[in-house]
C-alpha cells in the first residue's frame, strides 16, 4: 500500500503569516495553481481513495489533484489542522514580550512547552488523533490500494512524526511542509515507513 500525504495550496493567511488552525480559509490564485502543478506531477498516480480534512483549502487541494478521475474523497476530521482556539488569525510577524506571543513562539521553536489556549488542542492531542487515523486506514486498505491524504502543516508533521517516533522535542525537526508539499510512504504487512517527505 502507498500513501501520498499533501498539505494544501497557499491560502491569503499563509501568505500573511496568520495562525489558520481550523479556521476555514480557502486556497488563493497561486494556491490554486500550487495545486495544479501537483496534479499534473501526481497525474500517473494510481489513486485508489483520497482522505481529506474537512477544511476547505484541503478540500479543494485534493479536488484538484484528483480531477476528473472517478476517485471517493472521504473527509475525515482526524486529518484537520489543529486547533489553535482564540489564537487563530493572529500574526505570526508580529512577536513581542506577552505571555500569548512567547507561547506561540514555543510552537515552532520549543513544542514541548506549549500550552493550548482556550478550545485549542495539545501537539499531543494532534499526534493521538492522527496515528489512529493512520492504523485505522491502514487495517482496514488492501496492500494494493494508493491513497491521497490531502491535509495542513502540522497535521502532516504529526502523521510523518508517528511513523519515524520523534519526540514531541523534534517535532519540528524536518521542518514546516511547504504548501503542496507530498511525502510518500509505504505500508507493507501493517508496517509503515517514509519513502519520502518531499516527492515533488
Amino acid at each position: 500500500m502507498k500513501l501520498y500525504i499533501i498539505r494544501h495550496g497557499e491560502t491569503d493567511w499563509n501568505k500573511e503569516r496568520k495562525l489558520q488552525g481550523r479556521s476555514d480559509i480557502p486556497i488563493n490564485e497561486n494556491g490554486r495553481q500550487m495545486a495544479r502543478m501537483t496534479a499534473v506531477a501526481l497525474k500517473k498516480v494510481p489513486f485508489t481513495f483520497a482522505y481529506t480534512s474537512p477544511l476547505s483549502r484541503a478540500k479543494e487541494t485534493a479536488e484538484i489533484i484528483i480531477g476528473n478521475r472517478a476517485i471517493e474523497c472521504i473527509e475525515d476530521q482526524r486529518v484537520e489542522e489543529i486547533g489553535f482556539g482564540i489564537y487563530e488569525g493572529m500574526s505570526l510577524l508580529r512577536r513581542n514580550s506577552s505571555a500569548i506571543s512567547i507561547n506561540l513562539q514555543y510552537f515552532f521553536t520549543q513544542p514541548e512547552k506549549y500550552i493550548p489556549t482556550e478550545g485549542g488542542e495539545s501537539i499531543e492531542q494532534l499526534c493521538k488523533r492522527t496515528n489512529e487515523f493512520m492504523q485505522d486506514i491502514i487495517s482496514r486498505a488492501n496492500k494494493e490500494d494508493t491513497i491521497l491524504i490531502s491535509t495542513h502543516g502540522a497535521t502532516m508533521t504529526a502523521l510523518l512524526n508517528n511513523v519515524s517516533s520523534q519526540s514531541q522535542e523534534e517535532f519540528w525537526k524536518n521542518g514546516v511542509p511547504h504548501n503542496c508539499q507530498v511525502a510518500m510512504l509505504e505500508a507493507i504487512d501493517g508496517k509503515i515507513s517514509i519513502v519520502s517527505r518531499d516527492i515533488i
